[in-house]
């Protein structure tokens, strides 16, 4: 097996931030199957129907999920066998996962430690990333008492706290009007920037033409069809899977 520095290249011959190395995953009929490469501080869209796998590459990445062969290598680590806490790596699920007897804030500050026994600096570390997600004044309410994108807003902070390098987001969208889905991608690309954050996001909906600019896979049958600059793929389909699933994906919808 191979372990520790494990040298790739992404296209253009710069160093790969996270390389998937001839992935696989599942037995008999369905089978997850993935190769590529991604840049360092890029957003990656993954889309595809469902059950096409997207979800299950996540899962893999973050750890969650064995792999029955190859090798995941983020910054030149190969992390294939590190369980999900020893990979600098932080997933934001779209059902947000917190806790319902909880402040949003003692929520947050679950990634600080477990038991909420913080220091100082820790809880200044929570008090930064909810005033950057903008929930300083509703810090105080439990998740049942905000809605859906606050409730997000706070499981975004809560993967700030844990300060790692890779950000996955499985539909991190689902459920939100138009408006608040605008907001918390705007939300989160500007935290890409400032943070120097490298970003895997699945999406139902890759019409959303905020993701024009963002790199894209296309997941069919849990093989990797297709990949390229998003608005690339949507105007110019490269194979008739992809073709067929656009005529299916739903339109964008405009944020006003």
């Amino acid at each position: 097996m191979c372990t520790g520095v494990y040298c790739c290249r992404a296209p253009g011959g710069s160093m790969a931030f996270l390389n998937v190395d001839q992935l696989r995953f599942g037995q008999g009929e369905w089978q997850l199957s993935a190769d590529f490469e991604i840049e360092r501080h890029s957003l990656t869209v993954v889309i595809g129907a469902s059950g096409a796998g997207k979800s299950t590459l996540l899962a893999l990445i973050a750890g969650f999920e064995q792999a029955a062969a190859g090798h995941i290598v983020l910054n030149g680590i190969d992390i294939t066998q590190l369980p999900p806490s020893s990979r600098s790596i932080t997933t934001l699920f779209q059902d947000h996962n917190l806790f319902a007897h909880l402040s949003l804030k003692d929520n947050i500050a679950l990634a600080r430690h477990p038991g909420l026994k913080l220091t100082i600096d820790d809880w200044r570390q929570v008090d930064q990333a909810i005033a950057r997600v903008g929930l300083e004044n509703i810090a105080q309410r439990r998740p049942g008492e905000v809605s859906g994108g606050q409730a997000q807003r706070a499981a975004l902070a809560r993967c700030l706290c844990q300060e790692r390098t890779l950000l996955l987001l499985d539909e991190p969208f689902t459920g939100l009007d138009p408006a608040r889905r605008a907001e918390m991608f705007e939300l989160i690309d500007g935290l890409r920037q400032e943070r120097g954050l490298t970003i895997l996001l699945v999406s139902h909906n890759p019409q959303e033409t905020r993701y024009s600019a963002a790199s894209a896979l296309f997941l069919h049958q849990g093989q990797i069809k297709a990949r390229g600059l998003l608005s690339t793929l949507l105007e110019s389909p490269p194979c008739l899977e992809l073709t067929e699933y656009l005529d299916q994906a739903p339109p964008a919808r405009s944020p006003n």
